[in-house]
């Protein structure tokens, strides 16, 4: 998972919902995971990067096997759960699960106790199981600091790739002395450090400020393979209006977040695709330097600025309104924003539209109340003098030329 992991996960829409008998189409069953293996594979989601379809709780059997290892709800996964896995498979994508470090999981179905973390996951290396989240619910500090690395080396003792998704900060408050994110960026591909993501822009914005306020300390543990969650995208669910969606997909992209979408791909609305789908935000969230961006300014107009800085000198900038009755219009200027010298390209991600900025040039934008701005900046506009020679000399040899080469090495 060296760049952000992508795909849809069931939790936050679809809970633990197991009454297939009177909402067959909804509840936690195989079928409602191959319909989202089939919306993912045909309607453009996989070649973006969306391969993940991640089962979270209530997807087992009360009961372990005879064995003593986990199995799948008989009536509800009749096929089990190596089955769906090559369904995924066969269509491009791949398969998470869900399991709990304690007695039971949070829906009270068997958990993984220590003495059972080298079984499940060689149970779920042999389902070809792609990844794997482990929740802590039912169990104490204790039992997580010694079960979480213990559960990193049983997945990799298997073999087989298992990208693993740890909650453990998220049972320890988030934040050091009690959460080491050293330890975890060493054992985790990523890891939950706050609480659930409900279908409501006050959750959003709650889970944000969270991570923003706490940038100094969340910003240096994210990289390359080892990421923060701020929980899944609610998108084209029923909380958010337009802007807000805008908001939460253009936030979680400056935090290099991992990109699970919770909603119904079957019934999703164009306006919430067109967002879940925004080549430009994907593109930035997935930039390869891995680096979390931060929020740069917080004015007391309600007005924020974040920036993420991206491969080849580019950045992003999102400017974000908490404010709630009327599109704003904040001025500012890229040097303020402490850009250096020189002229950049502004991309607008959401219109499509480009503009030529100067550093020192002051500009407006303006930004709809919980709304965002995202902007995809151009590294400055310079030429690098070897390149230029080597690229120009040939074409003008025949010519007198006088290049001005300045102190700053750029040429005109």
């Amino acid at each position: 998972m060296r760049t952000p992991p992508m795909g849809w996960l069931a939790w936050e829409r679809f809970r633990c919902d197991i009454d297939c008998a009177h909402d067959p189409k909804n509840c936690i069953s195989e079928n409602l995971f191959m319909d989202m293996a089939d919306r993912l594979s045909e309607d453009g989601w996989r070649e973006l990067g969306y391969v993940y379809v991640n089962i979270d709780d209530c997807w087992s059997s009360k009961q372990r096997d005879d064995q003593g290892r986990l199995q799948a709800d008989p009536k509800r996964f009749p096929g089990g759960i190596h089955k769906l896995a090559r369904y995924m498979h066969d269509r491009g994508l791949k398969l998470g699960i869900y399991g709990d470090m304690g007695t039971h999981t949070c829906g009270g179905y068997p958990g993984t106790t220590l003495d059972k973390i080298q079984l499940d996951a060689q149970t779920f290396a042999d389902w070809e199981v792609d990844m794997f989240k482990f929740d802590g619910c039912y169990s104490n500090a204790s039992v997580q600091e010694e079960g979480y690395p213990l559960m990193s080396k049983a997945l990799n003792a298997t073999g087989r790739p298992i990208g693993y998704s740890c909650s453990w900060p998220a049972y320890q408050g988030g934040l050091p002395p009690k959460v080491n994110y050293t330890q975890l960026g060493q054992i985790c591909n990523l890891w939950r450090n706050y609480g659930d993501i409900q279908d409501s822009w006050s959750s959003v914005l709650n889970i944000a400020d969270w991570f923003f306020e706490n940038q100094d300390v969340l910003g240096p543990a994210a990289g390359p393979g080892r990421w923060n969650d701020p929980d899944m995208l609610i998108i084209g669910d029923f909380g958010l209006s337009v802007d807000q969606s805008r908001s939460q997909m253009a936030l979680w992209a400056i935090l290099a977040a991992p990109l699970f979408m919770s909603n119904d791909l079957r019934t999703i609305s164009g306006e919430a695709r067109s967002i879940l789908q925004n080549k430009m935000v994907i593109g930035i969230n997935q930039d390869p330097m891995g680096v979390q961006g931060r929020r740069i300014v917080k004015e007391k107009s309600g007005i924020e600025v974040f920036w993420r800085p991206l491969s080849g000198d580019a950045s992003a900038l999102v400017f974000f309104s908490r404010r709630t009755d009327m599109p704003y219009r904040y001025q500012t200027s890229l040097s303020k924003l402490n850009y250096t010298t020189g002229s950049y390209k502004a991309f607008d991600v959401f219109t499509n539209s480009a503009m030529v900025l100067k550093d020192s040039a002051d500009f407006v934008v303006s930004v709809n109340p919980t709304g965002v701005v995202m902007w995809y900046i151009s590294a400055p506009a310079r030429l690098n003098v070897r390149q230029y020679f080597s690229k120009k000399i040939i074409l003008h040899q025949h010519l007198n030329f006088f290049y001005l080469i300045e102190k700053d090495h750029s040429v005109s």
